[in-house]
């Protein structure tokens, strides 16, 4: 579906870099590492959207570009070219609701994967990024028999296209019971965040 919409992965891991931080720019070889990419490929795409005039290219030491890290400059980085999001573009607010719409498309596959392979979860609870609660103490809480390992690898599969690390916690019935009844900090405080129960048989 990405290679449809967008013609490749790489440049919809660019776009929903980019998107994450609409006001900081980004040079080739952060990128690369971030959407973990070779660089031609990342240099190949954003001249692609430069030319069509959804990114600007510049100089970082501009007021219109600010790099992802203050130290680049002192170690010499300000004198490589830049990119940033052209927010003026026309395309702009058209390209944001499209990448919106496909990280929660790609949420939905995760879940719904975990569901189907990751044992007998009784309780399956978003917050966190998922909920864009960014004091909340995990992004993924799963409470059941669970196949630990098979969950790691489904998480670490659909990471890169989340754009972000999931922080995922998993417990037995009877260690989220024991902790829930003790009034356990971590548990007190992600019921207390923007939260969304996917699965929970337990009436949490």
């Amino acid at each position: 579906m990405l290679e449809q919409l967008f013609g490749s992965k790489t440049r919809f891991r660019i776009l929903r870099t980019f998107f994450a931080h609409p006001e900081r720019s980004f040079f080739v070889r952060e990128l690369s590492r971030a959407i973990d990419t070779q660089l031609n490929a990342v240099r190949r795409e954003l001249e692609l959207l430069v030319g069509i005039g959804l990114l600007k290219e510049g100089d970082p030491s501009s007021r219109d570009f600010v790099s992802l890290r203050s130290k680049d400059y002192s170690q010499g980085v300000s004198l490589r070219k830049y990119y940033a999001l052209d927010l003026q573009s026309l395309i702009y607010p058209e390209v944001q609701a499209l990448i919106t719409k496909l990280q929660i498309l790609g949420q939905q596959e995760m879940i719904k994967e975990i569901k189907e392979k990751g044992g007998e979860i009784k309780l399956l609870l978003l917050s966190g990024q998922f909920t864009n609660d960014r004091e909340a103490p995990s992004d993924l809480l799963m409470v059941g028999k669970l196949k630990e390992r098979s969950i790691a690898n489904i998480i670490a599969k659909y990471e890169k296209d989340l754009g972000f690390e999931v922080r995922f916690t998993m417990m037995t019935e009877a260690e989220f019971k024991e902790r829930r009844q003790m009034m356990d900090k971590f548990i007190f405080a992600l019921f207390e965040s923007n939260h969304y129960k996917v699965v929970n048989t337990l009436n949490v």
